[in-house]
C-alpha cells in the first residue's frame, strides 16, 4: 500500500539522522497523509502550519523575483521546521535538533522529497 511506503520513507528519514527529530508528509490544503511524530504535537496544527508556510513561502519567491523555492526554513531557539515540497500535491515537513548538521539533513530531506513525489 501507498500509506506504507509513505511511512517507510518518514521513518528512514527519522531514523538517518540523530538530528531529525520528526517528519510528516501533508496535502497541500493543510492534511495528513503519514507522519512519524513524537506524541504530543498535534497533528493538524503541523499539517496546517506546514502547509500555510511552504505557501506563502512559494508566493515570496514569485513576488521578490526569487523564483520556485527549494524550501521554507523556520530557525528557533530549539531547533528548526524545515519544509519543502514533495511533488505538486505535498509538503514535507522536518523538525531538527538545534545543532543539527543542517547539509546532511537537506540531502536527506531531497532523496525524501523525490522518493515520496515519485509516490504521489
Amino acid at each position: 500500500m501507498r500509506t506504507d511506503m509513505f511511512q517507510q520513507i518518514l521513518d528512514d528519514l527519522n531514523g538517518s539522522s540523530a538530528d531529525v527529530e520528526a517528519s510528516a508528509l501533508i496535502s497541500k490544503d493543510g492534511l495528513m497523509i503519514a507522519s512519524a511524530l513524537p506524541s504530543g504535537i498535534d497533528e493538524d496544527r503541523v499539517g496546517a502550519m506546514s502547509a500555510a508556510l511552504l505557501s506563502l513561502g512559494d508566493r515570496a519567491g514569485r513576488e521578490l523575483a526569487r523564483g520556485s523555492i527549494d524550501r521554507v526554513m523556520v530557525q528557533g531557539e530549539k531547533g528548526y521546521v524545515i519544509m519543502t515540497s514533495a511533488g505538486e500535491e505535498a509538503v514535507l515537513t522536518i523538525m531538527a535538533k538545534s545543532n543539527a548538521k543542517l547539509g546532511l539533513i537537506f540531502l536527506d530531506i531531497k532523496r525524501a522529497s523525490e522518493a515520496l513525489s515519485k509516490l504521489i
